[in-house]
């Protein structure tokens, strides 16, 4: 079991409560005056300033109180679930001694209930699809801030598999089913570190972005959207070679997308392993490069922690170069 840092619970607790319903729960709120109510707990009340359970007698200002004192979860997973950062890895000599301490504990404790409000994760939510904004501007000018290029952002935006959210404005990639139905929406701030699937999300439909080439044999398999984009972008400039097959995002190292992907796509005989240049990106690999059926080969990225790192590296290279060859022409 992972940890979290100073810094993450930080980063978490810059996310309101209001931004996370809208975002993931927005089928399950409605208007009540100058906020919201939850229609599975009509007691609980949720506006700009925060939230407060009138039942319970509880209440917060952030996504992370929310999401720890009314919808149960720990820490570590709730930090995680709001940052997109994976917790840090915990050595086993610390498990050991804290799975001591809850022993004790619960010897001295053996009647203890659980704390009000808190419950499991719940389970078999209905997907919700996060409100659409009017535009996608600040959609368009985060990525291509990011490196990415514009053509290729407007290629998702015209195939509905990318727009902007409403009301705080964040990137939301879809993944569709057979007939085309959206079963999958992974969310990104564009201006804070917010990153996470909307409630229900299937994990088998992850985004796509089409090959060159309709009766590819082979799909490169990232771990997120904005990965496939990067990998699309460098391809497209130079910087790497040309690539025709899919690209599949995994909406984080869930070996079930793939899964559902080859089961879908039969023709489809040979993956790409792009997942990040970390020790759980190599865990993954591990992972899919056992999957029955298909040839793989690992190709983290070239340099950097994942994609985008290395499309930003890449294109500032390459503009300092330009740079230099300016300064060293001759002027007359």
């Amino acid at each position: 079991m992972g940890w979290v840092t100073k810094g993450q619970i930080e980063r978490a607790r810059q996310i309101s409560v209001l931004e996370y319903v809208l975002a993931y729960e927005a089928g399950n709120i409605k208007r009540v005056g100058n906020g919201y109510r939850l229609k599975d707990h009509e007691s609980l009340a949720i506006s700009e300033k925060g939230f407060y359970w009138h039942s319970r007698g509880v209440g917060g200002k952030t996504a992370l109180d929310y999401l720890t004192d009314v919808r149960g979860y720990g820490l570590v997973e709730a930090v995680s679930m709001l940052t997109g950062e994976r917790p840090q890895e915990r050595p086993d000599w610390m498990d050991t001694q804290l799975a001591g301490i809850a022993a004790k504990l619960k010897e001295k404790t053996p009647d203890q209930k659980t704390t009000p409000g808190a419950r499991a994760p719940p389970q078999n939510t209905a997907f919700t699809m996060p409100i659409r904004y009017k535009d996608n501007n600040r959609v368009i000018a985060y990525l291509q801030s990011r490196g990415i290029d514009r053509d290729l952002v407007m290629n998702c935006i015209q195939r509905g598999v990318l727009f902007e959210s409403f009301p705080y404005h964040s990137c939301v990639f879809i993944g569709k089913d057979e007939r085309g139905k959206a079963r999958y929406a992974a969310l990104r701030g564009t201006t804070t570190n917010f990153k996470r699937d909307a409630d229900g999300s299937d994990k088998r439909y992850g985004f796509v972005l089409l090959p060159g080439n309709q009766g590819s044999g082979d799909v490169a398999a990232f771990e997120s959207p904005v990965d496939c984009l990067s990998h699309q972008s460098l391809c497209k400039h130079g910087f790497i070679p040309s690539y025709n097959g899919w690209r599949l995002s995994l909406g984080g190292t869930s070996i079930a997308t793939l899964e559902h992907f080859i089961k879908m796509h039969p023709e489809v005989t040979h993956c790409l392993i792009c997942t990040d240049n970390d020790a759980a990106g190599d865990r993954a690999a591990v992972n899919l490069a056992a999957m029955p059926g298909i040839t793989s080969v690992r190709l983290p990225p070239l340099v950097g922690s994942d994609w985008n790192d290395a499309l930003l590296s890449m294109q500032k290279s390459e503009r300092s170069q330009n740079r230099t060859r300016h300064d060293a022409m001759p002027s007359y």
